[in-house]
């Protein structure tokens, strides 16, 4: 197991809201803040998720750690329709393009609103902690928002260093997560499935998938 630091928490904050999009990439984020002393609460928002059954399997297993770990979760429930048509007119835009900025805006405003409301100062995200993200972009949605609440801060920690992303998956091994293998949206498993059938791999199989499986990941 990689050596972790402690956090490097902005103002020295103590009470953290953490948008959590999944399981997995959660993983090391909520063990890292519980290492260094913080009052963590999960918040779950993620209306871009297609279908039902890939969010519910995400979502039960983000609330599956969560209990084990005695941290308050909050279910925002799926919010699809607003998604849909806050992505209207983007559905061919590439991974990382206009439609991902529009999604993440959409849930991070959402998250910056509820920690207005509900006492909080800072929030944060462990959407940057996947490689296959544009760190900037997803910061800049997070600042966005923020910015709409006055004493509200977005915390753009880089969950990747110091053994993040090494930690991430062992974490999701150790727990035996369920592994997503696209993004989320229906955009997303349109071009992944579109991807593999070009590259002679079968569709997507939702609900198979885990990191415990002797399968290497």
């Amino acid at each position: 197991m990689t050596a972790r630091m402690a956090l490097p928490v902005p103002g020295e904050q103590a009470k953290v809201l953490l948008h959590s999009c999944c399981a997995p990439c959660s993983g090391e984020v909520i063990e890292a803040m519980q290492a260094s002393g913080l009052d963590l609460t999960i918040y779950f928002y993620n209306p871009n998720i297609h279908p039902r059954q890939e969010y519910d399997l995400r979502k039960d297993e983000n609330i599956r750690f969560a209990e084990k770990l005695n941290i308050p979760f909050i279910d925002a429930d799926y919010d699809t329709d607003n998604w849909f048509e806050r992505v209207k007119g983007l559905e061919w835009e590439p991974e990382r393009g206009a439609r991902c900025t529009q999604c993440f805006d959409m849930r991070f405003e959402r998250t910056a609103l509820y920690g207005h409301e509900n006492g909080f100062s800072l929030f944060t995200s462990c959407l940057g902690i996947s490689r296959w993200k544009n760190m900037e972009q997803i910061n800049d949605c997070g600042r966005r928002a923020a910015a709409r609440y006055p004493g509200m801060e977005y915390w753009d920690y880089n969950w990747r260093k110091n053994g993040g992303s090494n930690r991430m998956i062992e974490i999701s091994k150790r727990e035996n997560f369920y592994q997503q293998e696209y993004c989320g949206c229906i955009y997303s498993l349109r071009d992944t499935n579109k991807h593999r059938r070009e590259t002679g791999r079968p569709n997507i199989a939702i609900g198979e998938k885990f990191y415990g499986a002797e399968e290497p990941v």
